[in-house]
């Protein structure tokens, strides 16, 4: 359980972090201030700030995000709070510190009435002392605002933020983190091949025959290869198992080849029950062989993240054409079964697991739902054809909304998950 747990928490890092990491380094070539970068949810462990960009590293080990200026990301000032200002020598503050227990007393109390960092930079408030007048002071560009937990962020003028750049620049941004998932994976099943000794290959061969399957009751063995399924061509091992699976429990004709001959041969195949599903198996698996030139073992970094894709995006379309039941999907709960047994098998498995989330992952986040990354880059489009930015408002509502929509979802497939593996 402590290997699945700890394979979890470095599969689950790894995928939210590479995918923050594509969003964080298009938006600071494209001129929008990084307030934050947090590998880890929850309270800050450590703080370390360089180039506008305060780099933490939070408490849970579970995924991370990037804080952009303008985009979902308030000040945390509040009228009447407490804060101690350090400034220059010209009375320009450089420093807003809004924690409770300021480890230093060097600076300049104050009781916050009002501000304005994002246009003419100033703050204004009571000082201690001075409680019958307001004064207001300048603030510097780069000035650092302290948040009550310690984290040291800078001040956002507008020009830094995310709705001043071009919408093409903002469309950029949006697509770097579903983009580098998709360079994790092609990176990830190279590093399977490699592995492997070699890039795998299975083919519409029999590698071995289960005792008392469908298959060995039929007369099939090893290094038979399968043609046929029905009247579906099975040229690749992933057609066949498709073809199969969509056939449980229905009498089907398979073409056989042995050798050079060719035959036809019934049969039923058996129907389990897998992760909620009913599927069709017959007791085979596939023969795997080995590529082992370099090139081919690059080459299935990338030839096995098409293959994926394209069996994902089909899914997806199945589930759009024909509906789809939350035995179609998998939440946390389902992410840690999966890694449970892939934590069983050993590193390669891991790695394939690894590649395949982060497929998922970057197809997720590309669907069109206001709150995910293909929502931004639908409304980011609209704006485009527009020539016209959407107001801030709509926005905003757009995206409660898909937020909200998620947010069920999530609960329902997480409960149907725990249903489906726990009871």
């Amino acid at each position: 359980m402590i290997v699945t747990i700890i394979a979890f928490i470095i599969v689950f890092g790894v995928l939210v972090t590479v995918h923050e990491f594509g969003h964080y380094y298009v938006a600071k070539h494209s001129g929008i201030l990084v307030r934050e970068f947090s590998i880890g949810m929850g309270p800050k462990l450590f703080a370390y700030r360089k180039g506008g960009t305060t780099y933490t590293i939070r408490i849970l080990p579970l995924g991370g995000y990037v804080r952009m200026a303008g985009l979902d990301d308030e000040d945390a000032l509040q009228k009447g709070m407490a804060a101690l200002l350090t400034t220059d020598e010209d009375e320009v503050v450089l420093t807003i510190d809004l924690r409770r227990d300021h480890p230093s007393l060097t600076g300049l109390p104050l009781e916050i009435t009002d501000w304005d960092l994002q246009d003419e930079l100033w703050i204004e408030g009571y000082e201690t002392g001075a409680e019958e007048k307001v004064h207001r002071f300048a603030v510097a560009r780069d000035a650092t605002v302290i948040e009550p937990d310690g984290t040291p962020v800078q001040v956002a003028p507008r020009d830094v933020q995310y709705q001043a750049v071009s919408v093409w620049k903002r469309m950029l941004t949006n697509v770097a983190g579903p983009f580098n998932n998709v360079l994790l994976a092609i990176a990830a099943f190279m590093l399977v091949a490699f592995l492997h000794g070699g890039a795998p290959q299975v083919t519409n061969a029999v590698g071995s025959v289960e005792p008392h399957s469908v298959a060995q009751k039929a007369g099939l063995r090893a290094n038979d290869q399968i043609l046929r399924v029905g009247d579906h061509q099975t040229t690749t091992w992933t057609e066949l198992t498709h073809a199969i699976e969509q056939r449980g429990g229905q009498k089907t004709t398979f073409t056989i080849r042995r050798g050079h001959r060719e035959w036809k041969t019934t049969l039923t195949p058996k129907v389990v029950k897998q992760n909620g599903k009913r599927l069709g198996q017959i007791g085979i698996m596939g023969k795997v062989v080995l590529n082992h030139h370099f090139f081919a073992m690059v080459g299935y970094g990338f030839t096995q993240t098409w293959t994926m894709t394209k069996a994902l995006f089909g899914a997806l379309g199945t589930m759009i054409t024909h509906g789809f039941h939350l035995n179609d999907l998998g939440g946390p709960v389902a992410m840690f079964s999966y890694t449970e047994h892939a934590a069983k098998q050993g590193l390669i498995s891991t790695v394939s697991l690894t590649a395949f989330l982060s497929i998922n992952l970057a197809i997720i986040n590309l669907l069109p739902i206001p709150a995910l990354d293909g929502g931004k880059i639908l409304l980011n489009l609209v704006e485009a054809v527009r020539r016209k930015p959407i107001s801030q408002k709509v926005e905003a509502t757009l995206t409660l909304i898909g937020f909200g929509f998620l947010m069920v979802l999530m609960f329902l497939v997480t409960w149907n998950d725990l249903r489906r593996y726990f009871f």
